[in-house]
C-alpha cells in the first residue's frame, strides 16, 4: 500500500473525523489519499487557525484533533497553536510536509528543522523516515497526545516517504484505563478532610475532563463542601449550585481568595501549574490534599501534604464512599463571602448606558444562552468579566484560555465547537484586537455553513494592557488602533453584520441572530471605564470587610 494511503488508514483507525488544514505541494500525495477517505478536510485561511480548531476539537472530545500544513512557513505558523494545545492540555496531532529526504535537488529552499523546532512545544515530535514506520508513528503520536497530561504531538511526512509502498498493517488503538489511587492514600485524605473544620474544594483545569463532572457533583451533593473553580475549571460544577462560591478570575484579594484564606484544608482537584496559582501555601497554613492524574510539582508555594494520584473521577468516588458530612464542619464564612460576591457581580448589570458596560454584556448573553450553549472567549479585558460574572452550568461551555492566553483563538475555537456540537448555540466573544488576528476565518465559517454568532467587543485599543498601564500610573500610550467597518467587513465574506446603537438593542439582536441562522457578527461598543473602580478599588474595600 502507498505510504500516504496507509497514513490515512491509520488516521481512520484512530477515529479521526476532521483534518484542519492548509495543504502545500509537499502534502499532495497525502491530500490525494484523503480525497478518498471518510475524513472531512476543513481548509482554513491560516495555519494558526487550523491548529486552534484542532486543539479545541481535542479539548471538547478528548480525542486528538488533527491539523495539516506544509513545510517551512506553513509549519512555523503552527508554533502558536502547538503552544496553545501543549500548555492548555488539549490533545492535538500536527502533520507537516517536507522535501524528499533520500534524494533532493532542492537545496535548502524553505527547509528548516521542523522536528527540532517542535521539540520544546510538544510531547512527541518525529520525522517519518520509512513507509513501514507510518502505523507505529501515528499510533504513538495519538497515544501521547491523548494520555494524561494531554497535549500536542507532531509528525513530519516527507514527499518521498509518502510515495513509498509498505506491506505494514494499521495498528489499532489499544484499550487502556488510567490507574486508580491506592487505598492508603484515599484513607489518609478522608481522615484529613473529616478532621478539618473548614474544608474547601478547589477545581482546576485537569478536573474539566470528560466524565469527571458527574463524580464531582456526587461528591458535593453528598458532603455539601463549598467549591471554588479556576478559570479553566469553569463548568465542572453547575455554578447555580448553593455550594459554589466563585471563580478565581483575579489575583489575590478578590472575594474568592478571601474564602480560600478562611479554609483550614483545601481539596485541590485537577491543579495545573499553567494557570495562575489560585492560592499560595505557607508553612503553618491550610493543609492541602492534591487530587490529580499526576503527582504535584513541588515549589516554595505548593507542597501538598497528602497526594491522591490516579484517575480523578475514581479518586472522588472512593473519597465519597469513605466520607460522611461532619457536624463540626463550619461553612458560614464561605457562604457569607458567596453572598457578598454575588451582590458585587450584579452591580452594573442593569445599567442602560451606551457604550455597554461589560457587566451588562455578560448578563444579557447569559440570558440568551441555554445551559448547554458554548461561549468561546478570545483573550482581552472581557475575559475577566466573563470568568467572574458568567455562570457556567455544564462542563466545557465556557472555552477560555488561561494557559497560553493567546489572542486570535476565539473565532477558530468557536468554529470547532460548532462542528462538534452542531445543535448547540455557539458564540465567539472577541475583542477588536484579537478578532483581527484571525478574522479571515469568517470565510471558512461561511463556507462550512455554520450557524455562529461573533461578538466583537470594540474599544479601539488593547484594553487589557490599557487597564494594566493605568493601574501602574503610566500615561495612556501606544495601545490604540483603528478598525474597519465591521458590518461591511462581515458582509464582504457573505456573513451578516450588525452594529448596536443602544444597549436595549442587544438582547433582541442576539435572539434574531440565533433564530436566523448563518454567520452573524455583532459590533458591540464597550465601555471599560469601570475596570479600575470595580475590579481594584471596590474589591479591596468590600472584600477587606469580610
Amino acid at each position: 500500500m502507498k505510504a500516504s494511503d496507509l497514513f490515512v488508514r491509520a488516521l481512520e483507525a484512530e477515529g479521526v473525523e476532521y483534518v484542519f488544514a492548509i495543504p502545500g505541494e509537499e502534502n499532495l500525495d497525502l491530500l490525494e489519499s484523503l480525497r478518498g477517505s471518510k475524513i472531512n478536510l476543513v481548509v482554513t485561511r491560516h495555519e494558526q487557525a487550523a491548529g486552534f480548531m484542532a486543539a479545541t476539537y481535542g479539548r471538547l472530545t478528548g480525542k486528538a484533533g488533527v491539523c495539516l500544513a506544509t513545510l517551512g512557513p506553513g509549519a512555523t505558523n503552527f508554533v502558536t497553536a502547538a503552544a496553545y494545545a501543549q500548555l492548555g492540555a488539549m490533545p492535538m496531532v500536527m502533520i507537516t510536509g517536507q522535501k524528499p529526504i533520500k534524494s533532493s535537488k532542492q537545496g535548502q529552499f524553505q527547509i528548516i528543522d521542523v522536528v527540532d523546532m517542535m521539540r520544546p512545544l510538544t510531547k512527541f515530535t518525529r520525522q517519518i523516515v520509512s513507509g513501514d514506520s507510518v502505523p507505529s508513528r501515528i499510533r504513538e503520536a495519538f497515544r501521547m497526545a491523548q494520555e494524561e497530561r494531554p497535549g500536542a504531538t507532531h509528525l513530519e511526512l516527507p514527499e518521498d516517504i509518502a510515495r513509498e509502498h509498505s506491506p505494514m498493517p494499521v495498528l489499532q488503538p489499544s484499550n487502556a484505563r488510567r490507574p486508580v489511587p491506592e487505598e492508603k492514600a484515599i484513607r489518609l485524605a478522608a481522615e484529613a478532610i473529616s478532621a478539618a473544620r473548614k474544608p474547601l474544594l478547589l477545581l482546576g483545569a485537569a478536573a474539566n475532563r470528560k466524565l469527571t463532572a458527574k463524580m464531582v457533583k456526587a461528591f458535593i451533593d453528598k458532603l455539601g463542601i463549598p467549591v471554588i473553580t479556576t478559570q479553566m475549571g469553569k463548568g465542572v460544577i453547575d455554578e447555580n449550585s448553593p455550594h459554589f462560591i466563585g471563580n478565581t478570575a483575579l489575583s489575590d484579594g478578590d472575594f474568592v481568595h478571601r474564602a480560600i484564606h478562611q479554609a483550614d484544608l483545601i481539596i485541590n482537584v485537577g491543579h495545573d501549574v499553567v494557570e495562575k496559582p489560585p492560592f499560595f501555601m505557607r508553612p503553618g497554613g491550610a493543609e492541602v490534599v492534591h487530587i490529580n492524574f499526576n503527582s504535584a510539582q513541588v515549589d516554595p508555594v505548593y507542597f501538598p501534604q497528602i497526594e491522591v494520584i490516579g484517575d480523578i473521577a475514581n479518586s472522588l468516588w472512593q473519597l465519597k464512599e469513605h466520607l460522611q458530612p461532619q457536624a463540626h464542619w463550619s461553612f458560614a464564612d464561605f457562604l457569607r463571602i458567596r453572598e457578598a460576591l454575588q451582590q458585587h457581580i450584579h452591580q452594573g448589570a442593569e445599567d442602560d448606558r451606551f457604550p455597554m458596560l461589560p457587566q451588562r454584556v455578560v448578563r444579557e448573553l447569559r440570558e440568551a444562552m441555554p445551559d448547554n450553549g458554548i461561549i468561546a472567549l478570545d483573550n482581552g479585558m472581557y475575559k475577566i468579566w466573563f470568568a467572574r460574572n458568567y455562570p457556567a452550568h455544564k462542563p466545557n461551555t465556557v472555552l477560555l484560555d488561561n494557559a497560553l492566553a493567546t489572542m486570535g483563538a476565539g473565532l477558530p475555537s468557536a468554529m470547532a465547537a460548532k462542528l462538534v456540537y452542531p445543535d448547540r448555540r455557539v458564540v465567539a466573544i472577541c475583542g477588536d484586537g484579537g478578532f483581527m488576528m484571525n478574522s479571515q476565518e469568517m470565510e471558512t465559517a461561511v463556507r462550512l455553513g455554520l450557524d455562529l454568532v461573533i461578538l466583537i467587543l470594540r474599544d479601539d485599543g488593547y484594553g487589557m494592557i490599557k487597564w494594566k498601564q493605568a493601574h501602574m500610573a503610566f500615561r495612556d500610550f501606544g495601545l490604540d488602533f483603528g478598525n474597519p467597518d465591521f458590518v461591511a467587513y462581515a458582509q464582504s465574506y457573505g456573513a451578516h453584520g450588525h452594529r448596536l446603537a443602544s444597549t436595549a438593542e442587544f438582547k433582541p439582536m442576539l435572539d434574531k441572530c440565533f433564530e436566523t441562522g448563518g454567520v452573524h457578527l455583532i459590533d458591540v461598543q464597550v465601555d471599560y471605564s469601570q475596570n479600575h473602580q470595580v475590579l481594584n478599588e471596590d474589591i479591596r474595600e468590600l472584600a477587606a470587610k469580610l
